[in-house]
């Protein structure tokens, strides 16, 4: 789409899955502009190779030794190697999405290096400092140069914090054309849904993988006997177990309470997204499924403290901690039947009109394009 700017002109940073989902509409709109580079904090092929195929991206440059260490660790590995890569190959913007460590290391490397920086989904807010992705959103939002802001909330908290109007944008939330772009047709549905013996809008799917909820042993128990508890011969429940989740469940030996539940491998995103639209609920603590869920017109119950996504909170999803209140809840739902999707069914989702990378890649040609017109000048 934006011929005029040089190959791999524009490094776009990530590091974990949902970040590949979200940039991936980005990504094509940039074309040949893009020098992709993946941190490494969430690298394997179940949870980033395969997606970069599904999702058409080009294969990146890949940091070394970031996963599996500590949030400091990442972030400061992460920041070393992206400014010797910076400095030997200096890009003319960089692209950064969300509130993960690899958005606070590409950020903190734009802005020592002062390259334009650009803030995908910028002014999320939860205002929970127990969480770590919090401080690194704000943070990132601090020392970007153009913030877009995915709903006027997210603008309304931005402006609240001293951020001028002129660097932010209300663009939408690529989640939307990612969703309509990989989401199957009827037919690749039903088959899938065929393979795993479901009748559509009679099952739960669920996931689970924030520490809040893995790390500590007690509160992982409770998350799992909830969810098998809601499990029937009519209404199983579906639960594509996350790498961090099956190590925990084998480190605490919780392996037992998995009985009831139907354990999947991780899912590609589209199997995911066919299985999600026909699920009559959804259990999840992932931030994209909040968003997901409001353009699959699905209900969502969120088992986190907190959320920084209060839109979806409106028609589609509820916010719970672990304990009864999840499966009370859960059965809540479940009884309302084909009333409540329905409903939902006839609701837009607060999260734009499908045309947010369009908005995005433009800004990020804009940002680019002034660097090179100044360092023409300065030459």
């Amino acid at each position: 789409m934006h011929s005029a700017l040089p190959a791999r002109s524009v490094a776009v940073v990530l590091g974990t899955r949902p970040e590949l989902v979200k940039l991936a509409p980005v990504i094509h709109r940039l074309g040949d502009a893009t020098r992709l580079i993946h941190t490494g904090q969430h690298w394997d092929d179940a949870m980033s190779g395969r997606f970069l195929q599904e999702l058409g991206l080009p294969r990146p440059e890949v940091l070394t030794e970031v996963g599996g260490t500590s949030r400091a660790v990442q972030i400061g590995r992460s920041l070393e190697q992206l400014d010797a890569l910076f400095t030997g190959d200096r890009p003319a913007a960089v692209v950064v999405q969300g509130d993960t460590n690899a958005t606070l290391a590409g950020a903190l490397a734009a802005n020592a290096r002062a390259i334009p920086l650009v803030h995908v989904e910028a002014g999320l807010r939860s205002h929970d400092p127990a969480m770590p992705e919090e401080h690194n959103r704000v943070l990132v939002d601090a020392v970007s140069d153009v913030l877009c802001a995915a709903t006027p909330e997210n603008r309304a908290n931005l402006l609240a914090e001293g951020v001028g109007a002129d660097r932010i944008s209300v663009t939408g939330n690529t989640v939307v054309e990612a969703v309509r772009a990989h989401l199957p047709d009827d037919g690749r549905r039903s088959a899938l849904l065929a393979r795993h013996g479901l009748v559509p809008d009679r099952y739960v799917l669920a996931t689970v993988h924030r520490p809040e909820n893995t790390d500590g042993p007690a509160t992982l128990r409770t998350v799992l006997t909830e969810l098998a508890a809601l499990a029937t011969d009519e209404v199983p429940v579906l639960l594509p177990l996350h790498p961090r989740t099956r190590a925990r469940v084998e480190a605490e030996r919780l392996g037992g309470l998995l009985a009831g539940i139907r354990v999947l491998e991780p899912l590609g995103y589209g199997d995911f997204l066919a299985l999600a639209r026909h699920a009559a609920l959804l259990v999840s603590d992932s931030g994209g499924i909040q968003e997901e869920c409001t353009v699959l017109g699905r209900p969502l119950i969120v088992v986190r403290r907190s959320t920084e996504r209060p839109e979806a909170m409106a028609h589609f999803a509820a916010l719970v901690s672990p304990g009864p209140e999840l499966g009370r809840l859960a059965r809540l739902r479940l009884a309302e039947g084909d009333r409540v999707l329905r409903r939902l069914a006839g609701l837009p989702s607060p999260y734009g009109d499908g045309r947010a990378a369009e908005r995005i890649a433009r800004l990020v040609a804009t940002a680019a394009g002034a660097t090179r017109s100044a360092t023409a000048l300065a030459a």
